[in-house]
């Protein structure tokens, strides 16, 4: 039981986020983070790591988590920051910055790998929280969702690459459309270094 998880944090800090990214693998687009801060009584029981979930899934708890977390923040940064930063980097400042639009300013924030972003608050990393926490997983659930809504929308503006069937992951057909159409603008250049340096 995922909340069972999050309880000793509850007795001991009055507010405790949980804190996921989604994004850090595909070719193409921002990384997306969420942090969600939950009352200590709530539970949503079909709340899980959203890699466990189906599609359908996690757009049913989307809209649940919203409506009964406390306080929850989605945000991102931008390929231009991934390339900068690199990604681990670019997912340490999403982090940072869903954190620090929450409302409810946490006084632990429960950090799902072992990497912690900066923050201002007291924070604890958890490998693997997303299938240990509620409040991580409900964030890994916000993040994924919201990117995948995202990469919708670049769809639309960049058809040729079918973003839809594949959300920027590197898979075959994302590869076919490369081949054939080269590189966008959404597109992260570092991630494809091996890529472009077959295409010599």
């Amino acid at each position: 039981m995922l909340h069972e998880f999050d309880l000793k944090y509850y007795n001991e800090f009055a507010c405790v986020c949980g804190v996921d990214e989604a994004g850090r693998g595909p070719l193409a687009g921002d990384v997306y983070a969420a942090a969600v801060v939950f009352d200590k009584d709530t539970v949503i029981d079909e709340v899980n790591d959203s890699k466990k979930l189906t599609e359908k899934k996690r757009e049913q708890l989307f809209d649940v988590i919203c409506e009964k977390a406390k306080d929850f923040c989605i945000a991102t940064a931008s390929v231009e920051e991934i390339e900068e930063l690199n990604i681990l980097g670019a997912a340490m400042l999403a982090m940072k910055r869903a954190v620090e639009g929450l409302e409810c300013k946490p006084d632990i924030a429960l950090v799902d790998g072992n990497r912690k972003p900066a923050l201002d608050c007291q924070t604890q990393t958890v490998v693997k929280g997303d299938a240990s926490s509620q409040s991580i997983a409900a964030a890994s659930i916000l993040a994924k969702v919201a990117r995948d809504r995202y990469m919708l929308e670049v769809a639309k503006q960049y058809p040729q690459y079918q973003f839809e069937k594949h959300k920027g992951y590197g898979t075959k057909l994302h590869y076919e459309m490369l081949d054939k159409y080269g590189i966008s603008d959404v597109h992260r250049p570092s991630f494809l270094k091996k890529y472009l340096a077959g295409k010599k």
